[in-house]
């Protein structure tokens, strides 16, 4: 008997960064560069939904230091920026990061429920807890909180975004003229939400949005994270190295979904790819090699040191990684690269090379079948469910990925053709949650 089930494919995510991904790709002769550039990330929008992209993604931070990756010293707010691509784009999903520690639920659920309405159904919110204590200095809110208040808090927070969603059922608004009702209140629902750190009332004053909830994005790794991603999140985005690596960390978080009753094809782990794509494995390995003589040291080491939560900026650069506590900052971030270093014998200039890359996601460098070969290996070992994919430089990087890689990916069957939805939901193949109160 032939079955008639979807052979599973790849999602794939364009994580937008105007300035590059690496941290000298602005200097590349072929970019276009600027997170500030509407412009320019107009048309890399558009080219990844020509592409039939999942959704692009755009990272955020609230606070900017002079030896910034250039892509995060300056850049729109991110939800202002969907709002105008919602406009110029008709299918791919919109994906903003918003932070749990220095916003308010009311603010994001308002926010992105509208983001959804403006799309028709293509919002996503990427949640983070805002790693750098520096942030605290820019909010009216005295000390930056610990790891694991930090994580308790964003834990009511998406529980009180959820809640203010499903304000309104579905069928809230009749605007019967005959009538003169609007909205039948019977379907209106306050919230009256009381818990250790958040008390919200509600109702939200914006109708249900078109997917339900948006989808949810959960970015941590570390254990707290993970935790979460598996109450909440519909796609982890994720940080790894190696396949086993990958297979362990995508293992483990499936294997919390039980106890959430949760579906675990109904979780996608899409870890980030850095892809530098030659027609030959020499010109990739030269363009890559190109991309790191444009490196600065001191730029490179600011940037290790934030990620390792230490300024190791007086250690000798070609010795090895030194021992250094646990931050309380990125503490995923910082087991990834420490162990990264110790399994490979790093010294700190070749650490802060490849974080000045990919800032510790995976660097493939080769031709478009190698890169193909990369990514399918992971998502048929159970490592992956898709990417989000990370270019160099805009907008040759992601040009080289959609001409080169992609047909090779479409013809191994990974890839999708063409759109069957319209929503972000139905393009990750994830069900509509119903509303909490619809059965009442």
């Amino acid at each position: 008997m032939t079955s008639t089930s979807t052979p599973r494919q790849m999602r794939l995510g364009l994580f937008l960064q105007g300035a590059g991904h690496h941290v000298a790709g602005w200097r590349h002769p072929d970019a276009e560069s600027g997170s500030e550039n509407l412009g320019l990330i107009q048309r890399l929008a558009k080219t990844a939904e020509d592409a039939k992209f999942d959704m692009v993604f755009l990272a955020d931070g609230l606070s900017a230091t002079p030896d910034m990756h250039p892509s995060a010293a300056l850049r729109f707010e991110p939800l202002t920026l969907l709002s105008a691509l919602s406009m110029t784009t008709s299918h791919i999903g919109l994906a903003a990061t918003a932070s749990t520690t220095y916003s308010e639920p009311y603010h994001i659920a308002r926010s992105f429920a509208s983001l959804d309405l403006l799309s028709q159904g293509r919002a996503a919110w990427n949640v983070v807890t805002t790693s750098y204590d520096r942030t605290a200095a820019n909010f009216t809110r005295g000390n930056h909180p610990n790891h694991a208040e930090r994580y308790a808090m964003a834990g009511e927070f998406v529980d009180v975004v959820k809640g203010l969603w499903d304000s309104w059922e579905d069928d809230a608004i009749v605007r019967n003229k005959d009538s003169g009702v609007y909205f039948d209140p019977a379907k209106l629902h306050t919230l009256d939400y009381e818990g250790a750190h958040f008390r919200i009332k509600g109702p939200l004053n914006a109708p249900r949005p078109p997917q339900g909830h948006p989808i949810v994005i959960q970015a941590g790794s570390s254990e707290p994270g993970q935790a979460l991603a598996a109450r909440t999140a519909d796609v982890v985005f994720t940080a790894q190295q190696t396949l086993e690596e990958a297979s362990v960390f995508y293992r483990g978080l499936k294997s919390q979904l039980g106890q959430w009753n949760r579906d675990p094809s109904q979780v996608h782990l899409m870890p980030g790819v850095f892809p530098v794509i030659g027609r030959t494995a020499q010109e990739a390995k030269d363009r890559y090699e190109q991309l790191q003589q444009w490196v600065d040291t001191s730029g490179a080491l600011s940037m290790l040191s934030e990620r390792l939560g230490h300024d190791i900026s007086g250690y000798p650069l070609d010795g090895p990684l030194p021992d250094l506590p646990e931050s309380d900052q990125l503490k995923s971030r910082a087991k990834l690269l420490t162990d990264l270093a110790r399994r490979d014998n790093l010294s700190l200039r070749q650490l802060y090379h490849l974080v000045a890359g990919s800032r510790g996601h995976r660097i493939v460098v080769g031709t478009p079948a190698q890169i193909a070969d990369a990514l399918q290996e992971w998502f048929e070992g159970e490592a992956a469910d898709g990417f989000n994919i990370m270019p160099p430089y805009f907008p040759g990087g992601l040009n080289d990925f959609v001409a080169l890689v992609l047909p090779e990916l479409r013809r191994r069957g990974l890839f999708r053709t063409e759109y069957s939805g319209r929503t972000l939901r139905d393009h990750l193949g994830l069900s509509r949650p119903a509303s909490r109160y619809a059965a009442r």
